[in-house]
């Protein structure tokens, strides 16, 4: 019985694992019960089994793929010194995140915005939940440089949080469309520029 229940959890974590790797070249709109299927070796009806939807594989795999990424970029982060040690952590986090991914691979969160910016649902929630954690981590940790005294008091953190957001949207962006692997040090010299203007005088 044991014996059964644990194959049938590693088969449905092989499933998922094949949807994440599917998702992130081809978007989350390609999974599908029979394309997943393929990829793993598995009957439709054995996939279907373990995961009854198309809606509930592409959640399960937005929900892996966010498990993953908390624990292995944002945690570390925030064990850095409260402030500006911690949002440059946290910022660096992320941007290593997308840059360990393949050139060519995406961030499944940000290409998934752009597949579901406009359709409403479960899928789109999921979506959104995983982005706007990180612009919620990103402006906290802006708001605790200004308490700590690294930044200066008219400093607005939900703008900088947009704006830091928003290098690493331009870094994806080059490294699936333009497939240019500088964007990574580009992306570092926006964010020294952004914190500079906003830094307490030394």
């Amino acid at each position: 019985m044991n014996t059964e229940l644990t194959k049938s959890g590693l088969t449905r974590a092989s499933i998922i694992d094949a949807g994440i790797a599917m998702a992130q070249e081809t978007g989350l709109e390609s999974l599908t019960i029979g394309t997943v299927a393929d990829r793993v070796g598995l009957s439709k009806s054995g996939v279907f089994s373990r995961i009854s939807s198309r809606e509930e594989l592409q959640i399960a795999v937005l929900n892996e793929y966010a498990r993953r990424m908390t624990e292995r970029a944002l945690l570390p982060a925030l064990r850095a010194p409260r402030g500006l040690p911690r949002l440059r952590a946290i910022w660096n986090g992320w941007l290593d995140w997308v840059r360990d991914e393949k050139i060519g691979s995406s961030c499944l969160f940000i290409s998934g915005a752009v597949e579901y910016d406009d359709r409403p649902g479960p899928v789109r929630d999921a979506v959104f939940n995983g982005l706007a954690e990180w612009r919620r981590q990103l402006a906290r940790t802006v708001r605790q440089s200004i308490d700590e005294g690294h930044l200066r008091q008219d400093a607005d953190p939900e703008q900088i949080a947009f704006e830091l957001s928003s290098i690493i949207l331009g870094v994806h962006n080059d490294i699936r469309l333009f497939r240019d692997a500088r964007a990574f040090s580009r992306a570092r010299v926006a964010f020294d520029r952004l914190l500079a203007d906003v830094a307490l005088s030394s």
